[in-house]
Formats: structure tokens, C-alpha cells, sequence
């Protein structure tokens, strides 16, 4: 099944640390026996040739350890692990309106850039995947999806919020829909979550 997090931004100039009341909606489910990520929480990262050779893998792959460190993850520094986690993003030129405070995952990302693209720039879709799986059977215990559109071709420059997102729960339980609402520091750019609620669909 897909596990989607939606980030639905009042986009009002090309800068990040400009925007203000972020917020994301998510949809997770866990799959398997291990439906709550329950068993030793030590992970290794899987990493694909691309990432071996690419230079900004390396942040993604801290950003990743420093989000599941808050939540009690250890990485095993290859020794054997409970869980491997692998991490894949990507940046694509967007065409898309600015969300509502109440836009449903299906409805963040629709309409045109418009005169908005002539103001501030193209805008650009940043898309994160977490998939956590079984070291011994291999098999998928847990994915989640986060997707943020902003004006910055830069994929580090979402990366953090996107990982923030993503793993503000680990793991968001049932019912899989939630609003995540974030802020950013406006000195360090670092964003941090302000609340996380279930949605009523």
C-alpha cells in the first residue's frame, strides 16, 4: 500500500525560512507482524550505487541518523541490525496552486504556478521515501512518503524538513492519516514540529 506524506506550504517567496504555518499530512501503515516497528531498534542504511557516488547522499544519510536517534534508534555501523533502512528522494520541476490549511492529500498539488512563477521563480517538488525492513527476512515492516514543493532546485534544501516530516512519529499508528504542523527557525533554518493530530476523513 502507499504510505504518502503530503506537505501543503502557503508558499509567499522563494525562501523556506520565509514560509509559515507549514504543514504536512501523512498516511502511513506499518506492514507484517511487526506492525509497530516493535523488536531492538538498531538499523543499517542500504545504499544503492548512485548514493555510494553521490556527494549529497552523505547529508540525507545524517539527517536520517539524527532524526532516528531521537526516537531511540541505534545504527549498527555494520554489524547485523534488526531493521535496514533505505532512503530515496529525487527534485522534479512542479506546476502546482498553494495548499489550504484543510487540502486533502489527494488535492495538495494541484493547479498552475501562474504569474507565481513569474514573481518568485519555478517551484519545485521535493519527494523523500523511508522503507524500513526485516535484516532477516527482508521483508517491508514499515514506508512512509513525504513530498514538499518550494522554489529551490536545491534537494538539501528540503531534506531536512522532508526527514523531519517523515519520522515526526515513528511509527504514525493507526488510523494512518495525520496533519503534522511545523515551524522554522528563522536564524538556523532548522524546522522543528509544532503538533501532530489524527485526521477525520
Amino acid at each position: 500500500m502507499a504510505k504518502v506524506a503530503y506537505l501543503c506550504a502557503a508558499l509567499a517567496a522563494a525562501s523556506l525560512t520565509a514560509c509559515a504555518g507549514l504543514s504536512a499530512n501523512v498516511h502511513s501503515v506499518a506492514d507484517g507482524a511487526e506492525a509497530a516497528l516493535q523488536g531492538e531498534q538498531t538499523y543499517t542504511i542500504a545504499r544503492t550505487q548512485p548514493q555510494e557516488d553521490s556527494a549529497d547522499h552523505p547529508r540525507a544519510e545524517q539527517l536520517l541518523r539524527d532524526e532516528l536517534a531521537r526516537h531511540g534508534f541505534v545504527e549498527t555501523a555494520g554489524k547485523p541490525a534488526h531493521y535496514v533502512v533505505s532512503i530515496a528522494y529525487s527534485t522534479r520541476r512542479a506546476s502546482i496552486g498553494i495548499g489550504g490549511a484543510e487540502c486533502a492529500p489527494a488535492d495538495c498539488g494541484k493547479g498552475g504556478d501562474g504569474l507565481g512563477a513569474l514573481l518568485f521563480g519555478n517551484q519545485y517538488q521535493h519527494a523523500l521515501t523511508l522503507r524500513f525492513f526485516d535484516s532477516a527476512s527482508g521483508a517491508q515492516r514499515y514506508k512512509v512518503n513525504a513530498v514538499f514543493v518550494d522554489r529551490d532546485a536545491d534537494p538539501l534544501h528540503a531534506l531536512p524538513l522532508l526527514m523531519k516530516t517523515a519520522l515526526a512519529k515513528l511509527p504514525f499508528e493507526a488510523p494512518g492519516d495525520w496533519r503534522v504542523k511545523l515551524s522554522v527557525d528563522k536564524a538556523s533554518g532548522e524546522p522543528s514540529v509544532e503538533s501532530m493530530k489524527p485526521l477525520q476523513r
